[in-house]
């Protein structure tokens, strides 16, 4: 199935299996139904994978397929990318890499250039049941969008590069999460896809050195150092998914 969205300001393609559809995600849908019902409340799903796995653009279609398909509950869902530190906060902080001080901005999207305070304040929030506003983040402006918007579902699902990180000042936050899963990939593929991406807003060779610096570090770190999942998938270069035991 083809399918395209919008995702932080950039137009997505993207393709999914009848198979996968089938015999992945529509299950996954059903259980978390199941779920919800059984427990009478909100639940929270997290779903972790390093940068470049496709999990935004997975959970908007999972999104989408709950509206289309019978006998699954709709399910919201939101992203953690809000909760990135503002563009002048991270050029006017400073932290250490391999030795040097560097500026955060060089390395946004690590760990530390996240809001950690602020992320496990409203995932408390959310895991409560309480409606409330959730930030996006928006790639062309740089900066979050404050309560973009209402968690009003009873499924509600968040995706994460560091959700499922185990270490310190993170490793707690999956004990909010009812249901947990995790995307695995290969790291020449993520490469890949990061430079594409930012290749769209820089020139190649700064495309190239920013994600050899800053994302892949962090895919390195999500896929080395994250908790094993209640779900844990792998996603191939043909953006095919298969359950991993």
């Amino acid at each position: 199935m083809e399918y395209n969205t919008c995702i932080n300001g950039y137009d997505i393609q993207a393709h999914y299996s009848e198979k996968n559809i089938e015999e992945i995600f529509i299950p996954l849908l059903q259980r978390l139904t199941k779920m919800q019902q059984e427990k009478g409340r909100r639940i929270l799903v997290m779903l972790a994978a390093p940068p470049g796995a496709g999990k935004s653009t997975l959970l908007d279609f999972l999104e989408h397929l709950s509206k289309t398909t019978d006998v699954v509950k709709e399910i919201q869902t939101i992203g953690m990318d809000g909760f990135h530190h503002y563009q002048d906060y991270l050029l006017s902080h400073e932290t250490v890499r391999d030795g040097k001080t560097i500026k955060m901005v060089e390395i946004k999207g690590a760990p530390i250039t996240f809001d950690l305070k602020a992320l496990e304040d409203r995932i408390s929030l959310v895991a409560s049941g309480a409606i409330c506003g959730w930030p996006t983040y928006d790639r062309n402006l740089h900066n979050p969008v404050e309560n973009a918007i209402q968690v009003t579902a009873d499924i509600v699902l968040l995706e994460g590069n560091y959700l499922l990180l185990d270490e310190d000042g993170w490793r707690g936050l999956s004990d909010y999460a009812d249901y947990t899963i995790f995307i695995s990939a290969d790291e020449d593929m993520l490469r890949s896809r990061l430079v594409e991406r930012k290749a769209k807003n820089t020139p190649i060779e700064q495309a190239k050195e920013f994600v050899e610096k800053s994302d892949m570090r962090n895919a390195i770190e999500v896929l080395h150092s994250s908790k094993k999942a209640d779900l844990n998938l792998r996603v191939n270069s043909d953006s095919e998914y298969e359950v991993m035991k």
